[in-house]
């Protein structure tokens, strides 16, 4: 399965730890990424991530891109409610998609971790007949 991982930066420390702690579950699907966060990611986990541009330099705008083309099954979203961002449209863009194409969407900590637990037990196979 496709799994796309966007986090904000105030978020991206939680994405590290959340990528280690369930390593051994995303190890086994393809994992997508905005730039910065892809990065991180690969460094702490040892965890290949096909990495887009920075979020806000066009990132979430690529994975919504795949999102529309039904190409993603899972997108974990650790974003900053408190701060407001300068691309917030492009925010709200990702999640209005994923509300469109139903794909599972994580915007925190404990649905990530529902949502990856699930994958791992094969509750979102119905993804593959959907795509």
């Amino acid at each position: 399965m496709n799994i796309g991982l966007i986090a904000h930066d105030a978020k991206k420390k939680l994405m590290q730890n959340f990528c280690i702690a369930y390593r051994g579950i995303l190890s086994k699907h393809e994992l997508f990424a905005t730039g910065t966060t892809g990065r991180l990611i690969e460094e702490v986990a040892n965890l290949n991530v096909h990495k887009y541009l920075a979020g806000h330099l066009g990132g979430e705008q690529q994975m919504a891109a795949q999102v529309e083309h039904n190409e993603m099954d899972l997108v974990i979203f650790l974003r900053d409610p408190l701060t407001s961002k300068n691309h917030e449209p492009d925010v709200n863009n990702a999640v209005r998609l994923c509300d469109t194409y139903n794909i599972p969407l994580a915007t925190n900590l404990a649905t990530a971790e529902l949502l990856i637990k699930a994958l791992d037990r094969g509750d979102l196979e119905w993804r593959e007949v959907y795509r």
